[in-house]
């Protein structure tokens, strides 16, 4: 759960430098940056509540954090084939780390499930 939490600061992080990118430099379409600055912070926003929510030991919101850190998965991989490997690596690395903890057996004796 520590794990989605320090994700979803990350998207804040990430968020922020987008934000001040569009309020600072030219974008060919302001619409399309700000639905990205949106999306980011929406993210950033479900991965918290994920993390909330598995803390509180609701166990249906172990799925979409699993859908979630298996995303990552393809975003790294692309990042690495696209020059990019200094950050895909640990992109995907943390998608499977997060995946592999929320697929323990600990994780769902925490949560109640059989």
């Amino acid at each position: 759960m520590w794990l989605l939490y320090l994700e979803a600061a990350a998207a804040v992080v990430l968020a922020a430098v987008l934000g001040y990118a569009v309020a600072t430099q030219p974008a060919v379409s302001l619409s399309s940056a700000l639905a990205t600055v949106g999306f980011t912070v929406g993210l950033a926003v479900l991965l918290a509540a994920l993390g909330l929510l598995l803390s509180r030991r609701r166990s249906p919101a172990r799925g979409p954090a699993i859908v979630l850190e298996l995303l990552l998965l393809p975003v790294g991989y692309y990042m690495v084939t696209g020059g990019v490997a200094w950050f895909g690596v640990p992109v995907i690395l943390l998608g499977l780390a997060c995946s592999v903890l929320l697929f323990a057996p600990s994780t769902r004796e925490f949560l109640g499930i059989r």
